[in-house]
């Protein structure tokens, strides 16, 4: 824990490798969230570094931009919801936009970090800081966050998460804690390593496999974090069986695409 990883065999970038960022972008997928995202928002801008809050509303039925607007983040909205992995591409690139958008003749754009959290992390969204702390240091080209020991279990069954886990440490050799956080800060050339994403729940299981066989240097990193626990009801155990579909669907994707490199002349 902590550590960088690289795909084993291939050589470490060097220390500071591509561009350090100057500043950091939270970037914050959410639907349905009205009741917490101001919270989140509020929480988020006071993190070391972070110059803006973008917050993309996937779709939501209740008041979730207006509330992230009045908190203020910046909103992007998607009208119909396209799934975490679009919106965290959406917000990637809103602040890409952004960031070219406000340069001046003969500057070049402004060089953030991009921090994801989830929208329902509230008052606790402050506490993802830790991850901003190697990336904006030139340490670390992306960090996972890992709840602390007391706080990883949740209400589920632990399948997803084996699967996950497994899959990850074979395609790669990294061995994560809590493979499925999606509690993340990549640099912009490590977040343009994962792409394109994997689709649906596998998003943060496909990232982890790409950024460490492009040679990224990772790190999980503890945070103290609090969001909702999904439970054992039908809802969600039918949530948990998309999840085991995304997570296998993204192994198996990188694992033809593996095998389809080792064959090439």
């Amino acid at each position: 824990m902590g550590e960088a990883a690289q795909t084993p065999g291939r050589p470490a970038p060097e220390a500071g490798a591509g561009t350090t960022p100057e500043a950091l972008a939270v970037i914050i997928p959410a639907k349905d969230e009205a009741q917490r995202i101001a919270a989140t928002v509020a929480s988020a801008k006071t993190i070391p570094g972070a110059d803006l809050v973008m917050v993309v509303d996937d779709g939501s039925s209740d008041e979730t931009a207006a509330r992230a607007r009045e908190a203020g983040a910046q909103v992007v909205t998607h009208r119909k919801n396209r799934g975490k992995a679009q919106a965290m591409i959406t917000g990637a690139n809103a602040v890409r936009n952004r960031e070219i958008s406000q340069l001046e003749p003969g500057q070049r754009p402004r060089h953030r970090a991009l921090l994801f959290i989830d929208g329902d992390l509230e008052d606790s969204a402050a506490n993802t800081a830790p991850l901003a702390g190697p990336v904006l240091a030139g340490e670390a080209d992306a960090t996972i966050a890992i709840l602390p020991p007391q706080k990883r279990k949740g209400g589920g069954f632990g399948l997803v998460v084996g699967l996950a886990a497994r899959g990850i440490e074979a395609q790669s050799g990294f061995v994560a804690t809590q493979p499925l956080s999606g509690m993340r800060c990549l640099t912009r050339e490590a977040f343009e390593a994962t792409q394109p994403f994997a689709a649906g729940w596998g998003v943060e299981t496909g990232m982890t496999i790409d950024l460490v066989r492009a040679g990224m240097r990772v790190q999980e990193v503890e945070c103290d974090l609090h969001h909702r626990v999904t439970g054992r009801d039908l809802r969600a155990v039918l949530h948990r069986a998309a999840q085991y579909r995304d997570v296998a669907r993204a192994l198996a994707a990188r694992k033809l695409a593996s095998r389809k490199n080792r064959t090439r002349p």
